[in-house]
């Protein structure tokens, strides 16, 4: 018997956890399981054919958000081509409503919750192993003749009896990476599905470090960590962020954490991260303490920034945090000011994202009572509630995509410097940024690299109605840190000094100084990165072609 286990990913660079736990867990039995993964990019034709070029007997789709349209299509059209390929379905987009699920789409089986456990009784049913019954599988709905038969939810299996799930001769090199080293979440959070699970399980330390050295030894670059709230155990964060601290890496290690609950120990230890080496994520949300409430978050604004705040003092821990439209009883102007207070502790990123209604989540319930519409299609996403308005949502979309592209990428932090006080607020500015970007129809299709650096010029001459002299000079700035330095875009201002640059050359190559780039500027363009201070003056900047940190002026 061949299972295809099938995992359909939001990018190529992504990997799927839970089938290689499925395969993990199930290895040991006369079974041949394979693992194929794709993206939701892929056309599906494409994923169609491959699926079917394996010739398996049962098709395991593991079903998200973001893919569950994919999976049903590719469901019906396996049905279309050959009946007696069986189809099962799990994951987290299909354990809130398995029965009716099931009921209205092809397939004939459906795993609720976990699966590992669930997943190798089925196998043992289909290999028939020992006396097992299929209407004796806790977990497994499945489809007797046209009715739908389940028996009952599966008790939480202890996390050490999963296997681990990733072998030597995965090709994980260019690939994100995913690690549990827990599941379940201390906190009750009306749109989160951990809302609907109680109390939190861990995987014994000892195992979880030594998983974690098969990443370094491998050479794994990006490591995420699934766990909800990886800090709710002081002493389990305590120890796995001591060993990652101490290990001989240059891997980055993710993690999900509630930072109002950082305690002072974990704090200063973080500090003494390599740079690089720890990446937080930390769930905000918003920054109204009663609109915290109304989601079930008890925590307070105030308490998450002082511990964001002692963290980005040494600037070695980069710290991602995130923001969530749409949330019951806040209007725009309360996001607004979400924003600045976010925006205001200059973390390295700045998420916006939108209300999402799972299947599942407690917010589902209470529509009515905030006045909530939101899409019934995956993702479903929040169009207005009786806070906010479906045009003031589009809105922060706009401002979403030009914090991502010029906020998150660290790539024009000088040049958004330069306009921070032109406006009244930093979402004013990205709000404003983001309307041009919607009346040029830049939202609706791709722009080179070039144009979004260009836009800046056009933007400040036809908004703001000022020259661009000085603009021009940090723009091209901004733009020689990251690019390539050969050449620049006509719209900067490039002065050719042959006779200079050569000279300055011929001293840096008495320094074995070689394999640098020169550029002349007629600002202090340094004391301005420093300390935001225009000074007009002539100065040669020294790139470092292999360092992009080492910069510095040709005295």
């Amino acid at each position: 018997m061949k299972i295809l286990l099938t995992a359909i990913n939001s990018k190529y660079i992504h990997s799927n956890l839970a089938v290689r736990y499925l395969k993990a867990f199930t290895k040991d039995l006369d079974c041949e399981c394979t693992i194929k993964e794709f993206s939701i990019n892929d056309r599906i034709e494409k994923i169609f054919e491959k699926i079917i070029e394996e010739k398996p007997n049962v098709v395991a789709f593991s079903c998200y958000i973001w893919n569950i349209e994919y999976v049903v299509k590719l469901s019906n059209l396996i049905k279309i081509l050959d009946e007696k390929i069986e189809i099962l379905y799990g994951g987290p987009e299909v354990s809130y409503d398995g029965e009716k699920f099931l009921s209205q789409n092809p397939g004939e089986y459906l795993i609720v919750e976990e699966g590992e456990e669930t997943f190798r009784d089925f196998i043992e049913w289909k290999l028939g192993i020992g006396n097992l019954k299929i209407n004796n599988i806790k977990g497994l709905y499945y489809k007797n003749e046209k009715e739908i038969s389940f028996d009952g939810e599966r008790k939480p299996m202890d996390l050490n009896k999963t296997v681990f799930p990733y072998e030597k001769d995965d090709e994980l090199h260019n690939k994100i990476v995913y690690y549990e080293s827990s599941r379940g979440c201390p906190f009750k959070c009306k749109y989160c599905l951990s809302s609907t699970t109680h109390g939190v399980r861990f995987m014994d330390v000892s195992r979880v470090k030594k998983e974690l050295q098969f990443f370094i030894d491998k050479g794994v670059k990006l490591i995420k960590f699934v766990d909800r709230t990886f800090n709710c155990n002081h002493r389990f964060s305590m120890d796995i962020w001591k060993f990652l601290i101490d290990a001989k890496t240059d891997a980055t290690f993710h993690f999900e954490i509630s930072a109002d609950i950082l305690t002072d120990e974990e704090i200063n230890l973080l500090n003494t991260a390599p740079k690089g080496r720890i990446q937080l994520e930390v769930g905000v949300q918003t920054t109204n303490n009663e609109i915290l409430k109304n989601i079930d978050r008890n925590i307070k604004f105030e308490d998450i920034k002082e511990k964001v705040l002692r963290l980005e003092k040494n600037r070695n821990i980069k710290q991602h945090l995130d923001l969530i439209g749409g949330l019951p009883g806040e209007t725009f102007d309360m996001f607004k000011k979400s924003f600045n207070d976010v925006y205001s502790i200059a973390p390295e990123e700045v998420q916006l994202g939108f209300l999402k209604l799972l299947k599942g989540s407690s917010m589902r319930f209470e529509t009515e009572k905030w006045g909530m519409v939101y899409s019934p299609y995956a993702p479903y996403e929040i169009l207005s509630t009786d806070s906010i308005s479906y045009d003031e949502i589009l809105k922060l979309k706009r401002t979403e995509e030009v914090v991502d592209k010029y906020y998150n990428s660290q790539k024009f932090g000088n040049i958004l410097k330069y306009f921070m006080p032109k406006f009244e607020s930093p979402f004013d500015f990205f709000f404003k940024l983001g309307t041009y970007f919607k009346n040029k129809g830049y939202l609706d299709r791709n722009i080179s690299s070039a144009d979004y650096y260009r836009i800046f010029m056009d933007f400040t001459e036809e908004i703001l109605n000022e020259n661009t002299e000085i603009l021009s000079e940090i723009i091209k700035y901004d733009y020689l840190k990251f690019n390539k330095k050969k050449w620049l875009p006509t719209f900067l201002n490039r002065v050719v000094e042959k006779d200079i640059h050569k000279k300055i050359r011929t001293e840096l190559k008495k320094e074995n100084i070689e394999d640098v780039h020169v550029e002349r500027f007629d600002i202090d363009i340094l004391k301005y990165e420093i300390c935001g201070e225009i000074v007009k003056d002539t100065k040669y900047v020294i790139f470092d072609e292999n360092n992009e940190d080492n910069i510095k002026y040709f005295e």
